[in-house]
């Protein structure tokens, strides 16, 4: 692929640089000076006035985005999904505000596409100080509901790509609840992200009104149809909760994090950070467990690698080290729960 900056003049990669400067800019100069000159790039490519706006619009949502997550990073998320045509007397309305109101007892903060139905009672259930809203602007939609509009916690979203990507990027759980295009679209690209790779290991739950079986259908389906045509993996889906129990939901969202804490790669090395140091004896025991998950040899306790300490990364956290046969990158989720089960991870 060509280098962006390759045919940008150096007395315009100098005044580029010039600007930054003057602008009072001193992080993340090399990142700010290659958006930039993506910029003189699309300029210098003659792109037609369409893909400048796409291009203009969707940098100018991200960065209405970031900067209404950015007071909160300190705060976990769980982005709600599910029907905007869900009523208030529905089964799944009130197992929603439930769902969301006991994540927020909890210290989370509840993220939604900020519409009536289930992002409504999603946002009921959390509280507006607890809520966040993403909402995209459609002709026949309503505004953002009264929820996350009582304290300005929202920003609205043009695209579906540039939504999506912040429903996503800030959450360390997700709660999907039954619904139409919109909420099975959103699902299937979880599982897709999780599935290739793309995004880091998360709970994912699929929740149902008591005794429903609307996600039970399509675990059906899945196994039936695609795991049986082989198009996907046979553990493909058991990442996934399936239930219709809120209590179980939220032990799955926040027992996800009881032990793991977060991964980086490391060349082709994967680091598991964690909370507890397991045991010699526990870690003897995952090998004998995972050591198919293992392009070669053993998973090990480690102290911070170079480039973590590099980057003052999480240092003080006990890690594993493993080198990942990258096609089973499917089973990582099984490490991580029993990771989270093991005896030292209890105290």
């Amino acid at each position: 692929m060509p280098d962006s900056t390759a045919t940008i003049p150096g007395e315009v990669t100098d005044a580029l640089r010039a600007t930054i400067d003057a602008a009072g800019i001193t992080e993340n100069v090399d990142l700010i000076a290659r958006i930039l000159a993506t910029g003189i790039g699309l300029g210098l490519d003659g792109s037609d006035r369409l893909d400048l706006k796409i291009t203009t619009a969707a940098l100018s949502e991200m960065r209405a985005a970031f900067e209404l997550f950015a007071p909160y990073t300190q705060f976990p998320k769980v982005t709600i999904f599910g029907s905007a045509r869900t009523r208030a007397e529905d089964a799944l309305y009130r197992q929603t505000t439930e769902v969301a109101a006991a994540l927020a007892a909890k210290g989370w903060m509840v993220v939604t596409g900020a519409g009536p139905g289930i992002m409504q009672a999603a946002a009921e259930g959390a509280g507006p100080e607890n809520s966040l809203g993403v909402s995209i602007r459609l002709p026949f939609e309503e505004k953002p509901n009264a929820i996350v509009g009582a304290n300005a916690r929202n920003v609205a979203m043009k695209y579906f790509f540039t939504r999506k990507l912040m429903l996503v990027k800030e959450s360390r759980g997700f709660v999907c609840v039954p619904g139409g295009f919109g909420t099975l679209d959103e699902m299937f690209e979880l599982l897709t992200l999780q599935q290739t790779g793309k995004a880091e290991p998360t709970p994912i739950v699929l929740l149902d009104a008591p005794g429903g079986t609307f996600w039970k259908g399509l675990e059906r389906f899945v196994e039936d149809q695609l795991v049986g045509s082989g198009v996907i993996s046979p553990d493909d889906f058991e990442r996934v909760l399936v239930t219709d129990s809120v209590d179980a939901a939220v032990a799955e969202i926040t027992g996800f994090w009881r032990n793991y804490d977060s991964l980086r790669w490391v060349s082709k090395r994967l680091v598991l950070r964690l909370r507890h140091e397991p045991t010699d004896a526990e870690v003897d025991e995952l090998n004998e467990r995972f050591g198919d998950l293992l392009a070669d040899g053993r998973i090990e306790k480690t102290a911070p690698l170079r480039a973590e300490v590099e980057d003052d990364d999480r240092l003080g956290l006990p890690r594993l080290v493993l080198r990942l046969n990258q096609f089973r990158v499917g089973r990582l989720h099984r490490l991580i729960r029993a990771l989270n089960q093991l005896g030292s991870a209890q105290a």
